[in-house]
């Protein structure tokens, strides 16, 4: 029987870069990017706030200061669909369409950061991500010592 330390894990959980999945997975960052900015068009709200909240739920990335596992986790938060989606849903059904355009920014900004390849991040750190393994040869030293892990 094998030991754990005989085991061998996976190198990485990231899709090969030119794989079909990765290629798919941005381009449907790319199909939620497209349908929320019209969406967003069509509620009449101001662009300068969907400029301004824009970058907002990227200081989600504070969470790092608490360390990768804890950083992962508050990014990933802030980063899926769950929320956003919940919050126009409630928007639509509560008839508070003022929350609309917020949800409708938040999708956004989620789709484009999954077309650009930032995805869901790993507790091995910022640039292990299930699109994409970002920070190329320092990110991998990281990755070879870390848990291997997804935050959960």
């Amino acid at each position: 029987m094998a030991s754990e330390s005989t085991i061998v894990h996976p190198h990485s959980p990231v899709p090969a870069r030119n794989s079909t999945v990765l290629f798919l997975l941005r381009f449907e960052g790319l199909a939620v990017a497209a349908v929320s900015a019209t969406l967003y068009a069509r509620t009449g709200a101001s662009w300068w706030l969907f400029a301004a909240l824009w970058l907002a739920f990227d200081l989600s990335m504070l969470g790092y200061l608490g360390g990768p596992c804890w950083g992962a986790r508050f990014y990933n938060a802030i980063h899926t669909y769950v929320v956003p989606a919940a919050l126009a849903l409630s928007a639509l059904l509560l008839h508070a369409h003022g929350l609309l355009p917020f949800a409708l920014i938040w999708a956004n900004h989620i789709g484009v950061d999954r077309l650009l390849g930032y995805g869901l991040k790993f507790a091995d750190g910022f640039g292990w991500t299930h699109l994409s393994e970002l920070g190329g040869g320092r990110a991998a030293i990281t990755r070879d010592q870390g848990s291997r892990a997804p935050a959960a």
